[in-house]
């Protein structure tokens, strides 16, 4: 019985190591492809336009003649470094500000549950579209807007990691042995919350690129001429009703799988480094 265990969880362990390369190595793969796309293979190319989905043009050209596909992969591309970036940043945020808060109570903690509500009563989307415009839209106001509104999540997450530590015999030793809580939450506490920082960093990255699609969607985030997915699936409004479906239904899907894909490999990542979620 015990062999037998053993080998079912040595090879759920495998798949879940399988998932997560194949995920990672997908995502890498369009990330790296759109950054190196030459501009020429989306650019307008007026004898080609209106053409339905077939073998040179997998998702079909626009008005303009663009390819879809290659313009697809090069929006993709952009909102994955996005979410990266905005997601990195914001981690760090949540991460600094839960620790502190529980380290040190008092004032911190009062500062910390203020700005968690005041941040999470207004919706996101209203209050990223605020923060775009005042910082002067783009993928600057968009990274920026992100960054601001998405670290209350994962920064309550980490407070009540670090607060459940507090009372741990060997906190209390530190303490008693001279140890400041700076280095207290250094030593201890940080590495503690390091695996619940790294599955929220990359369950972060679903929300920021949906709400970067969505605020540049509204026309509030990047520029027009940036092949962006919300742009791509702004300007195909217009053109559903003649029958050129194809400009909203793949790069829809292509977003959608790009999110479905963060969420596999987060929660892949997180059943990996969770002892509790291995085990269940």
């Amino acid at each position: 019985m015990k062999t037998e265990k053993s080998k079912s969880e040595q090879n759920r362990r495998r798949t879940t190591i399988v998932i997560i390369l194949f995920s990672g190595a997908l995502l890498i793969a369009i990330t790296v492809i759109g950054v190196f796309l030459d501009p020429e293979s989306y650019a307008p190319q007026f004898a080609n336009k209106n053409l339905a989905p077939c073998v040179r043009h997998l998702f079909g050209t626009d008005w303009m003649g663009r390819d879809m596909f290659a313009r697809t992969i090069k929006g993709l591309s952009i909102s994955i470094c996005i979410g990266l970036i905005a997601s990195a940043f914001t981690s760090v945020i949540a991460l600094f500000l839960g620790v502190t808060a529980a380290t040190f109570g008092g004032k911190a903690a009062l500062a910390f549950n203020w700005m968690v509500d005041l941040f999470m009563g207004i919706p996101h989307l209203i209050l990223l579209i605020l923060i775009s415009m005042l910082v002067g839209k783009g993928a600057k106001g968009v990274a920026i807007g992100v960054i601001i509104t998405h670290w209350c999540s994962l920064g309550r997450i980490v407070h009540a990691e670090v607060l459940s530590l507090r009372g741990t015999q060997y906190i209390q030793a530190s303490y008693r042995m001279g140890k400041s809580r700076w280095w207290v939450a250094l030593h201890h506490m940080m590495p503690h919350v390091i695996p619940q920082f790294i599955v929220g960093l990359v369950l972060m990255f679903p929300h920021a690129i949906m709400h970067e699609s969505s605020v540049t969607f509204l026309g509030f985030g990047l520029r027009p001429e940036e092949p962006a997915i919300g742009i791509i699936l702004s300007e195909s409004m217009r053109y559903l009703t003649t029958g050129m479906w194809w400009l909203a239904v793949y790069p829809g899907i292509s977003l959608l799988l790009i999110v479905i894909l963060f969420e596999v490999l987060g929660k892949n990542i997180r059943l990996l480094m969770d002892p509790y979620s291995a085990q269940e």
